[in-house]
């Protein structure tokens, strides 16, 4: 009993007396810990999952989250619900697209015309179309009466002068009242110039049509006819 008591007491001395761990060793033990754990991490596979949805709550007008309850009441949520985005596009039927139309022809189609057509009906039809062609024959340009009155054309090309130059006397009592009252009776100046050259004119200046003497009665002007002639 008393040897066991001075082992023990020894062995307390002895521990009393060891030199105490240092504050870097245990840092040092725990830096090579720490170490291992992380190579060991780097060796594990890892896996990349999908991360949880995260719901976010509904706000009221204060930035303060809505009670469940509330949105019901209100008719929102639920499986009654409309959705307001609206529904997929996968759920939209495609409009029906007109394939036929009876206003529109389809004798390009080949398809189409084989289906209701044959050689002989095909010959019967080219047969019907050779029938009802009518053939018109030429025939000769009508000739111009002979008594047609003045050709405006012809005298606007053999005129000696141009509008307003004088060419022809004229008679001091002609008016310009009487001019203007004569020639609103007319519907053109070619109609006027008409029947100017058929009553005599330009000689003769019959119901004062051509007061200035230059042969065009109630201004007709022979320059466009001219113009075609030259063309210039």
């Amino acid at each position: 009993m008393i040897r066991s008591v001075l082992c023990l007491t020894a062995l307390v001395a002895t521990a009393a007396c060891a030199p105490r761990v240092p504050d870097s060793g245990a840092a040092a033990v725990m830096a090579s810990q720490r170490a291992a754990q992380q190579a060991a991490a780097a060796q594990a596979p890892v896996s990349f999952g999908a991360p949880a949805p995260v719901a976010a709550a509904p706000l009221g007008a204060d930035n303060q989250v809505v009670a469940s309850s509330e949105l019901a009441a209100l008719g929102i949520g639920g499986a009654g619900t409309a959705d307001p985005v609206g529904p997929p596009l996968s759920a939209i039927a495609a409009a029906p697209v007109a394939t036929s139309n009876p206003g529109i022809s389809d004798e390009n189609n080949f398809d189409a015309v084989a289906s209701r057509e044959t050689i002989e009906s095909d010959a019967q039809r080219r047969a019907q179309l050779a029938a009802q062609r009518q053939i018109v024959m030429p025939t000769a340009v009508p000739q111009r009466p002979a008594d047609t009155g003045p050709n405006i054309v012809e005298y606007a090309l053999s005129a000696p002068n141009r509008k307003g130059q004088e060419w022809y006397s004229r008679s001091i009592f002609a008016s310009q009242r009487t001019f203007e009252r004569n020639c609103a009776e007319y519907n053109s100046p070619d109609a006027a110039q008409r029947d100017f050259l058929a009553r005599g004119g330009p000689e003769r200046n019959a119901r004062g049509l051509d007061p200035d003497g230059d042969g065009f009665a109630c201004g007709w002007d022979p320059a466009p006819f001219r113009l075609v002639a030259t063309g210039n």
